[in-house]
């Protein structure tokens, strides 16, 4: 049965256990669709992700699931959630009987859906070719496996597939065995990362008979003769094919000694119940960060998932002792910071990020080392990093409105001398079209340079963030250099179209033969005219004088989610979740429902996020309506659900949307809270009517950061009808 959960009880949400918030986890959530989530056990920000891929790839099998493929070709350690690119899938384990074909289809086996079970750091499957049932928990760095042959089957085995990855291409592999019990080895391959080694070890609680490798796959063989457990330590240590084969599988980005470590310092014993016993509970805790009630189970349901995929990342990916692969491939040793990956930053910059500034706080100093480590090693800041490669994954600098957000919120542990000079060089560098940023001011259609719109726009609010930065550092000349940059978006604003359009190197628009907004061509980056029409979220009050007044501005925002849903053929697959033109599954779209806030009129933002959060997200496999993005769909839904939103792309003031909550207290850091009530609130009464900010009234749409951090109340009284709050 796929994920069990609790009925739904004649009790107030209140009243039940304020610590088990993994029974509102269904990691099932999102495996539809196009949510290309990961499906199997881990624990909050681990480096190993172990679960199932399955033998279909392509565009919707990113993560290496997808609900509805029915067969699986292994138990990899390494997979990637919701993301739009395919890679990872490392060093994958296959139970079999007997004899098989060492090719994909060959090892792989059906399953059901029926026989899955899944929740917060577990997974388990049967296989139905081989009748053996697999299981699955972990600590951060190390797999623990338990296969179960059904009935007396004999010549079990496990095959170790070092070939087949998610998108990859394995480029060297080695395998050695150290003793009975125990293997070493490592994969280097190629796919999105031009170049990612991860050694493992991997020990049995059974002695291996045989190994045979062949370059590409590990073939165990185990002893069926009787052997007696009492002379081991291990209770389980017998190769009776009744008793499960345990498994474990450390990982290490630098060496086989380091995974070994990692291995005894994380899991030195072999009960397998007390490590999903400890996963639940380090998922319990993270999850506890937001004590949220709920109006109803569905809505618990999709809050706390939401909150879990929230923290699948960015991933640790150093040693126990510190040590970690920089970004020049060199091995760093006893580094006194985590290093994490995994950085869609393009996507997680908008909400992903500063929801972590409200909650994750502790985390954010070892963030921004992480960021400036890889500053130093590759000369700018992360752009889409993944397993200390630059994958150069999107456009922009997405970076710098991250590393500008903790500098603003005085994140203390950070190096400001050395983040204003990577955010300042970063910005200057010559590659990506870069350098027409400083020559022209935007980028130009007519020098070959792709989704010009795109890369300006996000290069804009990227310079915005650099020189709000800077100028809180002291650093006046430079924040005035980049805050006039960040105003160029004025250039590529055509008037007579009311669009964001192309411009060449002479300052002339794109001849207009043949436009349509509706449509994306190669000026833009996933996304079309209409959706980027609103991607100034430094600048909104610039951008209403470009519609020439409020008025129209409010107008053309009303169009856009009154517009046809019509897309072009060569239109990108993440533009999802329309409603008229505003697509919530892409990440450019997701400020544009709060700039109703900036005119007056803060009750079509209620309106639009009530929609939103209604109806296209959703407790079932299909419940996101695009890419989970490594966080940033659900990110989106957790700070609305909250009734608070951040547009501009730093800097802390949260706008007041219409939350969904009964209540919620966030845990913010130093033993505060900031505690949100709403009141009167239902699916009809939506629209606020009065917001009381520790007591006080408040007539303004958004609350400043230090007003949460510092801890408090928020008080939230809606009603059916729009009010004047908010409307000056």
């Amino acid at each position: 049965m796929r994920n069990p959960l609790p009925l739904l009880l004649a009790l107030s949400f209140t009243t039940l256990s304020a610590q088990n918030y993994t029974q509102y986890v269904d990691p099932t959530i999102g495996t539809g669709d196009h949510g290309h989530v990961f499906l199997g056990a881990n624990v909050p920000q681990g480096m190993v992700n172990a679960g199932p891929t399955q033998t279909k790839v392509g565009w919707d099998w990113c993560s290496g699931y997808h609900e509805s493929c029915d067969s699986i070709v292994g138990f990899a350690q390494l997979h990637l959630s919701g993301t739009g690119c395919s890679d990872l899938g490392d060093v994958a384990l296959m139970p079999v009987c007997g004899d098989v074909e060492l090719s994909r289809n060959g090892i792989a086996s059906p399953y059901r859906h029926a026989t899955e079970t899944t929740r917060p750091g577990y997974y388990s499957v049967l296989l139905d070719r081989f009748n053996i049932n697999c299981e699955v928990t972990t600590t951060t760095r190390v797999a623990l496996y338990r296969f179960t042959w059904q009935g007396n089957q004999a010549d079990r085995r496990l095959i170790v597939d070092l070939e087949n990855g998610v998108g990859d291409r394995m480029r060297q592999a080695r395998i050695e065995q150290v003793d009975d019990h125990t293997l070493v080895g490592y994969r280097i391959s190629h796919g999105w990362t031009s170049h990612q080694e991860v050694y493992f070890e991997l020990t049995t609680n059974q002695p291996i008979q045989e190994l045979q490798w062949d370059g590409k796959f590990g073939v165990l063989k185990f002893d069926e003769s009787p052997s007696n457990p009492s002379n081991s330590s291990n209770p389980s240590n017998s190769s009776n094919p009744s008793n499960p084969l345990l498994v474990k599988v450390a990982l290490s980005p630098t060496s086989y000694f380091n995974a070994r470590n990692n291995r005894i310092a994380e899991l030195n014993h072999w009960d397998f119940e007390t490590v999903r016993e400890a996963a639940d509970a380090s998922w319990n805790k993270e999850l506890g960060r937001i004590e949220a009630n709920l109006p109803t189970m569905r809505e618990m349901r999709i809050f706390y998932t939401g909150l879990y995929h929230f923290m699948v990342a960015p991933q640790v990916w150093n040693d126990v002792n510190g040590d970690y692969m920089g970004s020049d491939y060199h091995a760093y040793r006893e580094g006194n910071f985590q290093n994490y990956t995994t950085w869609s930053l393009w996507d997680t910059y908008r909400s992903a990020h500063p929801l972590a500034t409200l909650i994750m706080r502790d985390k954010l100093p070892d963030y921004a080392q992480t960021m400036l480590h890889i500053y130093q090693e590759q000369g700018e800041l992360p752009v889409w990093h993944l397993m200390n490669n630059e994958t150069y994954c999107m456009v922009g600098c997405p970076a710098v409105p991250v590393l500008a957000d903790m500098i603003l919120k005085d994140v203390p542990g950070i190096d400001t001398t050395l983040a204003a000079r990577a955010i300042k060089e970063s910005l200057l560098k010559k590659n990506r079209s870069l350098h027409w940023m400083e020559e022209l001011g935007y980028v130009p259609y007519n020098h070959n340079d792709w989704e010009p719109v795109g890369k300006s726009m996000e290069y804009f609010l990227a310079d915005w963030a650099g020189a709000e930065a800077l100028g809180r550092l002291g650093m006046k000349e430079d924040s005035a250099h980049f805050h006039q940059r960040s105003m160029g978006y004025k250039k590529m604003f055509d008037k007579e179209l009311q669009f964001f359009r192309a411009l060449d190197d002479k300052g002339e628009f794109r001849p207009r033969k043949g436009f349509n907004p509706c449509h994306q061509t190669s000026d833009y980056t996933e996304g079309n005219p209409w959706q980027y029409a609103w991607l100034v979220p430094h600048d909104v009050p610039g951008l209403v004088e470009c519609f020439v007044g409020k008025e129209n501005f409010v107008f053309r925002l009303d169009s856009l989610f009154l517009a046809s849903s019509e897309l072009n053929a060569e239109a990108n697959p993440d533009i999802t979740g329309l409603v008229g033109q505003y697509a919530h599954g892409n990440e450019p779209s997701h400020h544009i429902i709060y700039l109703y806030n900036y005119v007056g009129q803060p009750w079509k933002t209620a309106r639009r996020v009530r929609q939103v959060m209604n109806e296209l997200y959703t407790d079932q496999p299909a419940g996101l309506c695009g890419n989970e993005d490594v966080g940033q769909m659900s990110a989106w839904y957790l700070l609305s659900a909250l009734g608070l939103y951040q547009v501009e792309p730093c800097g802390g003031k949260w706008q007041i949307g219409s939350a969904i909550v009964n209540d919620a207290t966030l845990h913010v850091g130093d033993g505060k809270t900031f505690r949100i009530t709403t009141h009167k609130n239902s699916a009809k009464n939506i629209y606020v009517q009065k917001v009381l900010l520790n007591g006080v009234p408040i007539n303004r749409t958004w609350i400043d950061h230090n007003d949460i951090i510092r801890g408090g109340t928020l008080d939230i009284y809606f009603g059916k009808k729009p009010s004047k709050w908010g409307s000056n």
